[in-house]
């Protein structure tokens, strides 16, 4: 009996396609709600793809977004992208929940698992988020593109 590698969220999600949906689909309801929409309403036509880009990095799947972006400075890159939007908590919170209903529409999978990490990544990005976009962040350089699995995420090391 041979047993099968765990897929990646990605792949266990239903790839680029499952991905380019979800984010599309996401974005659409941003656009129609008085809450976030005006978060969103002057992004450019490429917010759309290079977002599904990021998330399907993240999740496992191809490194596009690095290639884009270069690999020390794609996370970076994306965390300017939030600079200065003041994101409040509700507006992070309200985030979360119409991903995850864009989740349910788009028909990714729904056992516990996978959602355990997928919600998982949703509030660490999104609590990233609204950090730094408040007032005078300033953001490194180089970082680490953030990859997410079944597993846990570890805290940054202890100040020296």
């Amino acid at each position: 009996m041979t047993s099968q590698p765990t897929p990646s969220l990605y792949d266990w999600m239903g790839g680029a396609q499952a991905v380019e949906r979800l984010v599309a689909v996401f974005y659409e309801r941003t656009l129609r709600d008085p809450l976030l929409q005006p978060l969103f309403e002057h992004m450019p036509a490429s917010h759309i793809h290079n977002v599904a880009l990021w998330f399907g990095e993240v999740f496992g799947g191809p490194k596009a977004y690095s290639r884009k972006y270069g690999k020390a400075t794609a996370h970076p890159q994306m965390m300017s992208r939030h600079l200065n939007l003041q994101i409040t908590e509700q507006q992070r919170k309200h985030w979360v929940d119409l991903m995850q209903e864009a989740a349910d529409e788009v028909g990714l999978p729904d056992d516990p698992e996978f959602r355990s990490a997928f919600v998982a990544y949703l509030e660490w990005g999104t609590r990233i988020a609204k950090i730094v976009s408040q007032p005078g962040v300033k953001l490194p350089e180089q970082d680490p593109m953030p990859t997410w699995g079944w597993g846990e995420q570890k805290p940054p090391p202890p100040e020296a």
